[in-house]
């Protein structure tokens, strides 16, 4: 019997689509650096959960956890990566950047909604890894990163879930497991949170278990969440 969750992992990819492709300076390995190494591996349970979405698009060239008028430097569309390597040269004009949110961004979004208000999960999680020390862009420049931290940052689900959570990853990951530090969620958790209750997950990329093993540790976390909440939702 699968899980009843919907995740949501949309850092994975890799890929320059053809409309960045002229303006894109970047190389396979800061592409890579930019989006979530292992996630691919971690959260690859379509067999084990009820509903998962991902995008294969590269998260320097599409972020689909900003909003989609975020044209800040981090932004939805990125000028430079969050270790500071310009992606553009040039920037790409407006009109290539709306073609790029109308094929790869809002379809994201709509299949989360139509999932959300579905009313078939309990939970949804937003699935991420974060680097072991925070850098440049970001939260914490160089500070370490516990090895899981979960986020329901402006009430995206109960503080009595998030705890709940808390302790099932904690039971599972020998390391800090955190609430809303160093992260507090981003815009999939915030903007589809009026749909259904949301998480924010992120699992280091720290060499303290290999990317199988995470996988095989965050099964059980979210298994062992699922079971002692059958009563009242799953």
């Amino acid at each position: 019997m699968k899980l009843p969750l919907l995740l949501s992992v949309p850092h994975t990819g890799l890929r320059i689509p053809p409309e960045a492709e002229p303006y894109c300076r970047l190389t396979p390995a800061q592409v890579a650096e930019d989006g979530d190494v292992g996630a691919a591996e971690i959260f690859d349970v379509s067999e084990e959960v009820e509903a998962l979405v991902f995008s294969d698009v590269a998260r320097a060239i599409v972020d689909l956890n900003r909003s989609p008028t975020d044209r800040r430097r981090d932004g939805v569309v990125k000028t430079h990566t969050c270790w500071e390597v310009q992606v553009y040269d040039p920037f790409p004009p407006e009109e290539t950047i709306d073609a790029m949110l109308e094929s790869y961004y809002f379809p994201y979004h709509r299949r989360l909604a139509e999932l959300g208000k579905s009313g078939e999960f309990p939970l949804a999680m937003d699935c991420h890894t974060m680097a072991a020390f925070g850098p440049p862009v970001g939260p914490d420049p160089g500070q370490e990163r516990p090895q899981v931290c979960l986020s329901n940052g402006e009430g995206t689900c109960s503080d009595e879930w998030i705890s709940s959570l808390q302790i099932a990853f904690q039971r599972h990951f020998e390391g800090d497991v955190t609430v809303n530090t160093p992260f507090r969620g981003g815009y999939i958790t915030r903007n589809h949170a009026a749909e259904m209750p949301w998480v924010q997950l992120e699992i280091s990329r720290a060499p303290f278990a290999t990317d199988q093993e995470k996988k095989r540790r965050f099964l059980a976390a979210i298994a062992d969440w699922c079971e002692e909440t059958t009563a009242g939702a799953c």
